[in-house]
């Protein structure tokens, strides 16, 4: 029998539903809708989190997003490239919007659907992104199962 403790299963369980996608009458927001079930709660919800250009334009910044993009899809055929450097910008935005979901559950969620709007948290996820900048890219290689670039 092993005496390795068991690790402790995370609060939340959270699932993207879909997204990105434009939102209505802001056509310079996209949001990703995620499913949000608290262990406690008998049910999930449903959080819409919202993202302006501003923000998804300065994560790209503060990560280098373009460079590294190309430096990673060098290994990739060149008529492959744009439908991956496609989906890698979706999934930075998913990415972008998982962080932003974080910090309002931080913030205490209730327990009913909802959306974060595009304008809280903003100086939040500024530092978020700075932080989990390795993190970011990570999952975006790991989900177009690519290797990390060379720098």
């Amino acid at each position: 029998m092993s005496s390795q403790p068991i690790p402790e299963l995370p609060p939340y369980r959270i699932t993207l539903f879909y997204g990105p996608e434009p939102v209505e009458a802001h056509p310079s927001r996209l949001a990703c809708v995620f499913n949000v079930k608290k262990r406690s709660w008998k049910g999930g919800v449903q959080v819409a989190v919202e993202l302006d250009e501003a923000q998804v334009a300065n994560a790209k910044h503060v990560l280098a997003f373009e460079p590294w993009l190309r430096k990673a899809l060098v290994s990739v055929a060149e008529n492959e490239r744009p439908d991956y450097a496609n989906r890698a910008q979706e999934l930075l935005v998913q990415g972008l919007s998982a962080l932003k979901l974080d910090l309002a559950i931080e913030a205490g969620l209730q327990q009913e659907n909802g959306r974060v709007a595009s304008d809280v948290f903003v100086d939040e996820l500024n530092r978020a992104v700075t932080q989990q900048a390795d993190r970011l890219k990570s999952q975006i290689l790991a989900e177009l199962d690519l290797t990390p670039p060379a720098e």
